[in-house]
């Protein structure tokens, strides 16, 4: 009986399949229109799906997406966004697919030409209501009637060339999809093409702005020339900086209509503007960041030289009362942690000698010394100080990484350079703690030498690369550990990013090549 039941089921919906597949190309032009019309900006119809996939995932879920697949995680999440977002405007477009595909109302006394223009608004005019609820843009709005509406032209187009024929999921019905399909494709493809993958070109530091000035010039030429030439290896600025945020789509902050506001046990409430920023004391500091979810020598580790204006300046005007702060981000991102942290910090709205990137919190970003990357929050808005504990965004979901950086040792490169003999080579960094020494061991941690490290640069939160060459015979393994300002030596204990950070020692088997 129940068998019987689902070959009826099945049975009624198989006529409907052609027109929930049109629908669903529908869906994907209303996706493709609007990334082509906004970018991956806010008003692009997949950040709010975004935001729920992010919402709704588990825990547990996000903790293995950070430990395990890195950034690969959140691309699969905007994967699974695109998807929601694209079954969402194919419901929305399924009336005027199945009209067009005669699986709705009977067309009446209306002429073939009249049926198809009814059937693509049908299927257009709900996807971009619900895209103008979503957004409220209508550049983004406009692009999902074209791209809904593109597929649909293409499906009635189809559907006149094939009127004489029998309409059932046979071949008509296969090449009406087909053409939905690909005129979806196409769309989608042309969006990628003018729009790109969303992703802000950064200039390399390695190239200095022309209009740098004088102090950013010979700051980043320092790093550039202390740098070892390493092959494979980061020099100590940058070039490829790493990015977690909590979307996938970054927030478009205008500069000019730009605030931050300091609010809460404070003697006078003060709000600034980026005007006002900019007509403070400038200053420059190299800084290193580094993600509380990096494994032990994972690559979410990285330097700039950051211009800005220094915290104190505007927390001493608003004299605090308070002994904890919460940084809001115009994304949604909050973080909290002891304000005696943020004191020495800085207002970052210059990156290596240009305007920050949208990729890395423009207009205006915290950076807070030695600390873990998750309090240095991007697009900053709101510096919120209390006189009580609350918990950040990242300690709802188990984490604890508000504290100071873990010292640690990476091994990113190792070379045979021939008749024995090897190079190894990395970075260090241990925040404000500095690094004294990085020691390898190239026989099981029996004996241990001390790497050469390169000249520090100027601050007292930057790493350091190092590197070794040494003899060894056939395959051996490669142990780091470095030792921070303190005289304190990297933990041994190995254990993974969650709650608080990755501890251990990098160790990798190196042999001839």
């Amino acid at each position: 009986m129940a068998k019987s039941r689902t070959g009826e089921v099945a049975a009624r919906a198989r006529p409907w399949l052609p027109a929930v597949a049109v629908a669903l190309a529908a869906g994907l032009g209303a996706v493709g229109g609007s990334y082509l019309s906004v970018g991956r900006r806010p008003a692009f119809v997949v950040e709010p799906f975004d935001r729920l996939v992010l919402l709704l995932s588990p825990d547990a879920l996000v903790a293995v997406a950070i430990t395990q697949l890195g950034t690969l995680g959140h691309q699969l999440a905007f994967l699974t966004a695109i998807a929601v977002t694209c079954t969402v405007f194919g419901l929305a477009a399924l009336p005027g697919a199945a009209f067009l595909l005669g699986r709705g109302p009977a067309p009446g006394a209306l002429s073939r030409g009249g049926s198809a223009l009814l059937g693509v608004i049908l299927g257009t005019v709900p996807p971009a209501i619900v895209a103008y609820g979503l957004t409220r843009s209508q550049p983004s709005t406009l692009g999902v009637a074209a791209g809904a509406g593109f597929v649909l032209l293409a499906t009635a187009g189809a559907s006149a060339l094939l009127a004489g024929e029998r309409r059932s999921l046979g071949s008509p019905a296969r090449r009406r999809v087909l053409g939905a399909v690909g005129s979806a494709i196409g769309v989608s493809g042309l969006a990628l093409f003018v729009q790109g993958t969303g992703e802000e070109p950064f200039p390399s530091p390695l190239e200095i702005p022309e209009d740098a000035r004088p102090e950013v010039r010979e700051l980043l030429t320092r790093a550039k020339d202390q740098s070892f030439g390493v092959e494979g290896l980061e020099p100590l600025v940058s070039t490829d900086f790493y990015e977690v945020d909590i979307g996938n789509v970054d927030p478009d902050v205008d500069p000019e209509e730009w605030s931050l506001s300091i609010t809460g046990a404070v003697a006078e409430e003060r709000e600034y503007d980026f005007a006002d920023l900019e007509g403070m004391t400038l200053e420059d500091r190299f800084a290193t960041l580094r993600c509380v979810g990096d494994q032990l020598n994972g690559r979410q580790m990285d330097t700039a030289l950051w211009s800005g204006v220094p915290v104190r300046q505007l927390l001493e005007a608003a004299e605090p009362a308070g002994d904890r702060v919460i940084l809001h981000g115009a994304d949604g991102y909050y973080n909290e942690f002891p304000i005696d942290a943020l004191w020495p910090g800085l207002l970052a709205y210059r990156m290596n000698g240009r305007p920050l990137p949208r990729a890395h919190g423009a207009p205006v970003r915290a950076l807070v010394p030695g600390h873990w990357g998750e309090i240095n929050v991007k697009w900053l808005t709101e510096i919120e100080v209390r006189d009580e504990d609350t918990m950040g965004y990242w300690e709802h979901r188990g984490w604890h990484g508000t504290g100071p950086v873990n010292t640690v040792a990476k091994l990113w490169q190792t070379r045979s350079l021939g008749s024995g003999r090897y190079e190894v080579a990395g970075h260090a960094y241990a925040g404000t703690r500095g690094i004294e020494a990085v020691e390898v061991s190239t026989d099981e941690g029996d004996t241990w030498v001390e790497a050469e490290l390169s000249e520090p640069l100027p601050g007292d939160d930057v790493w350091r690369q190092w590197r070794h060459e040494y003899g060894a015979g056939g395959w051996h393994k490669v142990i780091v550990r470095a030792r921070d300002g303190d005289g304190n030596l990297q933990i041994p204990e190995e254990d993974g990013p969650r709650p608080d950070g990755a501890t251990g020692w990098v160790s990798e088997t190196v042999g001839p090549q």
